[in-house]
């Protein structure tokens, strides 16, 4: 008994370490093969870049580039009251992951990656109703939402000042980064 519980638990670290680990931030460098990126706590962190890693742009879109039967990740915030209101609406290529979920941990935070059924334009802004198996989110996207359609990406796109979300295996390899245009000087 005591062998299977040290082989279960030996199975469940190594699951564990197998999760890909999520980072966000912005690029500090790129030499080609490293990427240097300042998270959102500040602190550096360096991924290796292989030719494997798959890169892909965010696109901006207008809202009006939606239509029904898209497939779209949405990042929202939830109010006091429940209704979820988007600050980054992503439109996939593909289906990727569907469902509704918390969002880095957060209890005020949401991700929906599902089909667009309906738009509504309310006051508040355009209301999506957003549906996967099992159930359903509606979600406003106001003005000052992020709107962006994922396009196939290159190593070119990766320069200093461009927000990255990305995703690295244990060894701190690169499995895909998210990357978008740098923000404008002011």
């Amino acid at each position: 008994m005591r062998l299977f519980s040290i082989l279960l638990l030996s199975l469940i670290c190594a699951a564990a370490q197998a999760q890909p680990t999520r980072v966000r931030g912005t690029i500090s460098g790129f030499d080609g093969k490293i990427l240097q990126v300042k998270d959102a706590r500040g602190a550096p962190v360096r991924i290796q870049v292989h030719d494997k890693t798959e890169i892909v742009f965010t696109q901006p879109i207008a809202l009006a580039d939606i239509k029904p039967g898209d497939f779209l990740g949405v990042t929202s915030m939830k109010r006091p009251d429940g209704t979820l209101t988007a600050y980054e609406v992503r439109r996939f290529p593909k289906p990727l992951n569907p469902g509704h979920r918390p969002f880095d941990g957060r209890d005020d935070q949401t991700m929906t990656n599902a089909t667009v059924g309906a738009m509504v334009q309310e006051t508040s802004g355009r209301e999506l109703t957003m549906t996967y198996e099992g159930g359903s989110q509606k979600i406003v996207v106001p003005e000052n939402a992020s709107i962006s359609a994922l396009v196939p990406g290159n190593p070119k796109q990766l320069v200093p000042g461009a927000p990255v979300n990305l995703t690295m295996d244990a060894a701190s390899v690169a499995l895909r980064i998210q990357v978008g245009a740098p923000a404008p000087a002011q």
